[in-house]
């Protein structure tokens, strides 16, 4: 009999070179006495049970006949069900496959669910399932400012050639339009920025676009590539548009500079002439209400004078025609003194019969001697001189007081300083 041939006799069975001089007993617990490796039959029992107990299923027992040498083999092998090991299989993949479809979507994000590629939802933040293989989910950040910039030359109204250097601020504001209504949407932002910016610096003279038409041309390539980007559907808000810097041609540079330094020259000049005109206008102004201040004093001085010579010759005619004489030899009188105090002269009146003697008074011949230096001499000559003169006129005087023709006429009026 052949080694490995089964048979009852236990003498047979120790021709096994697996084993360690006897066969599985019956109430050995299926252990290996020998010493050998262990059988693989029952390491594969083991297994089975110990998942079937995980699966809430009856355990399948197998009696092992130690004794019967033909059939013990084949009965244990009989016993074992050959799906459970695929069906293990299928259950841990599926535990794996719905693990696997957590995920977390960021605060900054949103989250795009494609099944099978047909959009289906748009998730917000926090901790969602989708099922792997079958929704693929595209996340995209909302919140993050990105930027496109263009640099080039243009052709400007008057044809001239400028250089402009533009920058556009803009985020994501509808993940599902970014991703499926435009291919590249992006590389989109930035060919519309292109054609915006060509647009508005055709419909703009070279000088305005230079200096200052340069936040107008911003606000103008603003509205426009909102619209188209609004028309495309890119899912795209715009924030903002900067004119970093507009330059003309590198061969003209250095006239361009001139021309520019002539204009701040003029405006500087401009600045000038406005601060000074600022400074005279208050003062003109302060002269000219000064000089119709005085005019209108003057004018109140001249009524009120009017006025008073009015008031005074009304008073006077009123006294007038009560006392004519009286009232005329006052106002002679009155008038004369006016005159003759403010003359340096003396006169003397001798009467219808002779004329005037006008001789100058004292003091004023006293004056005349001290300025010129004279000596005290020539003083008292001529103070002799004018004792005489004024006994000369006393004695004229006298001679006609005797006249009794002319007594009554006599007037002597004099007056010096």
């Amino acid at each position: 009999m052949a080694w490995n041939e089964p048979g009852g006799g236990g003498n047979n069975n120790q021709q096994d070179p697996w084993s360690g001089g006897g066969r599985r007993g019956g109430g050995g617990g299926g252990g290996n006495q020998g010493g050998g490796p262990p059988d693989l039959d029952e390491i594969i029992r083991k297994l089975r049970r110990k998942f079937d107990a995980l699966l809430g299923r009856r355990r399948m027992r197998s009696v092992d006949n130690s004794g019967d040498d033909n059939g013990g083999g084949s009965k244990g092998g009989g016993g074992r069900n050959p799906l459970i090991l695929p069906l293990i299989v299928v259950v841990i993949a599926l535990v794996v496959w719905a693990g696997s479809g957590f995920h977390v979507v960021d605060q900054s994000e949103r989250g795009v669910v494609f099944r099978f590629g047909e959009y289906t939802d748009t998730l917000g933040p926090g901790l969602h399932w989708n099922p792997p293989l079958i929704d693929n989910v595209e996340r995209v950040n909302v919140t993050r400012i990105r930027s496109a910039s263009q640099s080039d030359s243009m052709l400007t109204r008057d044809e001239n050639i400028v250089r402009v250097n533009v920058s556009a601020q803009y985020v994501v504001n509808d993940p599902h339009a970014f991703l499926v209504n435009v291919r590249g949407p992006e590389m989109t932002l930035q060919y519309a920025l292109d054609s915006a910016l060509r647009q508005e610096v055709g419909n703009m003279n070279l000088q305005r676009v230079l200096t200052t038409g340069r936040e107008e041309l911003a606000g103008d390539v603003y509205s426009r590539l909102s619209s188209y980007l609004d028309a495309y559907g890119t899912g795209i808000r715009l924030q903002t548009v900067n004119m970093e810097s507009t330059s003309p041609p590198d061969a003209v540079q250095d006239a361009f500079d001139d021309v520019i330094r002539a204009r701040e020259e003029q405006q500087r000049l401009i600045n000038r002439a406005n601060a000074y005109r600022d400074a005279i206008l208050p003062e003109a102004e302060g002269r000219r209400q000064r000089m119709i201040e005085e005019a209108q004093g003057y004018r109140a001085a001249v009524v009120a004078d009017a006025q008073g010579d009015a008031n005074r010759f009304t008073s006077l005619l009123s006294e007038y025609e009560q006392a004519p004489e009286v009232t005329r030899q006052r106002l002679y009188l009155d008038t004369m003194s006016e005159v003759l105090g403010r003359t340096p002269k003396a006169i003397v009146d001798l009467g219808s019969d002779s004329n005037a003697l006008t001789v100058l008074p004292l003091n004023q011949m006293n004056l005349q001697g001290g300025n010129r230096g004279s000596t005290s001499g020539s003083q008292q000559i001529d103070a002799e001189q004018l004792e005489r003169i004024s006994q000369q006129v006393v004695d004229q005087m006298s001679s006609s007081n005797s006249s009794s023709q002319t007594s009554n006429n006599g007037r002597i009026s004099r007056e010096g300083r």
